[in-house]
């Protein structure tokens, strides 16, 4: 794997950055992906990154194929992902068709949860009273930064090619990995639906969401009432 480049912040210690990046080579192909997706572009470098998700043989492109997407979004042009590169190159129902059971099972499961997480992230811009679970999850699905590979991939009422698809996806083992560090977040701290000093739990949770709801009807009623 070539030298990463150096991306170093202000203030950032250099002596910290190099003995992350010495670790992440060392590393075996097979967890560079994670590796370089937990230190971040920042720290490891577009090109090191490209290379992590290459070795994987994610989508079937190429080190080149992911310097460009991930060079553009380093340097903030253009969308954070090329959807259109990846659906050009991307066999998303051989993948499916040739999984063994026992693999379609898993990723079925990989599938509903990452949807759950994904909806509870969305729920949050409906109002959804946060928690300091729930900031958790979101937290941990923004450190991978997987919320828009997410927002991409899932859908709410698939067709039967969409969830082909999606299984697709989830047949990558980064999907795996995420969902098993979403749902160890989850063990860690599983009270997503208790508000701090509410011990009526779920049910508070549930009440102080409606009432949330009911008074921003009523302010854009008024609004709409006054103009």
């Amino acid at each position: 794997m070539s030298t990463a480049r150096q991306h170093r912040r202000p203030g950032h210690r250099t002596d910290a950055t190099d003995a992350q990046t010495t670790t992440f080579n060392r590393r075996s192909p097979a967890d560079h992906q994670v590796a370089a997706i937990g230190l971040g572009v920042q720290e490891v470098g577009a090109d090191a990154l490209a290379e992590a998700f290459a070795a994987s043989g994610m989508y079937g492109l190429t080190v080149e194929d992911w310097a460009q997407m991930l060079g553009a979004a380093e340097r903030g042009e253009g969308p954070p992902v090329d959807w259109g590169l990846l659906e050009q190159h991307a066999d998303v129902v051989g993948p499916v068709k040739r999984a063994s059971d026992g693999e379609l099972v898993r990723e079925r499961t990989v599938l509903a949860g990452l949807r759950w997480f994904y909806a509870l992230y969305v729920l949050h811009g409906l109002l959804l009273p946060d928690t300091p679970a729930l900031a958790a999850l979101r937290q941990r699905i923004d450190e991978w930064g997987m919320f828009a590979v997410l927002d991409h991939f899932i859908v709410i009422s698939p067709s039967p090619r969409q969830f082909a698809e999606s299984l697709a996806v989830c047949l990558e083992p980064l999907f795996d990995d995420l969902y098993e560090a979403l749902m160890e977040q989850l063990g860690g701290n599983s009270d997503i639906f208790s508000i701090p000093g509410d011990e009526r739990g779920a049910v508070g949770f549930g009440e102080a969401w409606m009432r949330t709801l009911d008074e921003q009807t009523e302010t854009g009623g008024a609004s709409a009432g006054v103009g």
